[in-house]
Order: structure tokens, then sequence, then C-alpha cells
């Protein structure tokens, strides 16, 4: 399984739109806004953008945190459809909810849904406290949920998108479960010893 840093080229991308995004109007040719959701290529525009440069920091701190470590388990092509994917489908949903939608949140919390399936035990740093994948994913639900709850009761305690975060998790822990089934596979293989094999090197090197 080739590791091809997917994942690193992808926050490369951000930084650079984020740079175009100085310039006045660039921003609002490929945000999404509820008045031109007919305009489909804003669904996957829209993932390269972000509100600032601590929006951006937060999504390329776990961009190439934990998209580099579902690439190297899964693959770059399956990779970067757990990418777009969940970010696209995050975007269709979340601009139900929300006059706009910005950034590479919803394809990386689709990134994190797909890693608790794929890796569940794995041990990561989340809350300043080492913990299982799966342990950090459901902490991590918890709060976009309360926010989601917060948000919809009129009572939002920031601008997150919350809803976007949930959504694209739900299609990563999807597709996680699709991939999760031909990993275990190739991980838990047999090994199967050909006796023609033995004999040939016991042959060659027991005489």
């Amino acid at each position: 399984m080739e590791f091809r840093y997917s994942a690193l080229m992808l926050s490369g991308i951000c930084v650079l739109i984020f740079i175009f995004q100085i310039i006045p109007g660039f921003t609002e040719l490929f945000v999404l806004d509820q008045d031109k959701y007919l305009q489909v290529w804003r669904y996957l525009s829209a993932i390269f953008l972000h509100g600032g440069i601590v929006h951006l920091m937060y999504n390329l701190l776990a961009l190439v945190l934990f998209g580099s470590i579902l690439e190297k388990f899964i693959g770059s092509k399956r990779f970067l459809l757990v990418f777009f994917v969940s970010g696209v489908l995050a975007n269709i949903i979340s601009i139900n909810f929300y006059s706009s939608s910005l950034g590479a949140s919803g394809a990386i919390f689709g990134v994190i849904g797909a890693l608790v399936i794929v890796r569940p035990w794995m041990t990561v740093w989340a809350f300043n406290l080492p913990m299982p994948m799966i342990v950090a994913g459901i902490l991590w639900a918890i709060g976009d949920l309360i926010g989601a709850v917060a948000f919809l009761s009129g009572n939002a305690l920031s601008n997150t998108g919350n809803i976007a975060h949930l959504s694209g998790m739900l299609f990563g822990i999807i597709l996680g479960f699709i991939y999760k089934k031909p990993f275990s596979e190739e991980k838990n293989r047999k090994l199967v010893i050909d006796e023609k094999s033995i004999r040939t090197w016991e042959d060659n090197y027991l005489r």
C-alpha cells in the first residue's frame, strides 16, 4: 500500500487558496451560500476556503495528523474518497441550516470518523490526554452534538459548523466500515507456506 502524502498536498492547497482569499471578492466566488445552492461546484470549492488564520491552522493540524495516518492505513485513493465525499455531503447537509459554509472541517471529521472505525484502539492525544481513537471520536461527537442542539435552539455558543462536523463524521464512519473489512482481511490473512518452496530451501541451504 503506497503512501503518497495526499494529506500534505491537500494541506498545501488549503494554504495556497487562503493566500488567494486576500484578493477582494475571491472568497465570494467559491463560498457556498444558501442563495447559490444550485451552483453545485461550490459544494466542492468551499472545502478549501477558510474564515481566518486560526480556522485554517486548526484544520491543517487535524488534516496533517489524522489524514496522514488514515492514508497510510487505507491508501491514497481511499483516503481522498473519504475526504471529498465527506466534505461535499457535509456541505450539502449543513447549507440547509447555515447561511453559508466554508472550510475543510466536514471533510476532516469524515477522516476522523473513518479512522475511528479502521483503527479504534490506536492511541491519540486529545483533550490534553492520551486516549483510544474511538474515545476521542465519541468525545468530539458529543461536543459537536451539544453545539448543534444549542444552535438549533437559538442559543449558539459559537459560529462553529457543528452540523457539518457531525455530518462529515457520519459519512466517514460509513466509509470506514466499508474499508475496514478489506483492511482487516489483509491484516489477518493467514500465512501459507508452500511445501515445494521449503524443500527447495532445504536443498539449497541444508545440504
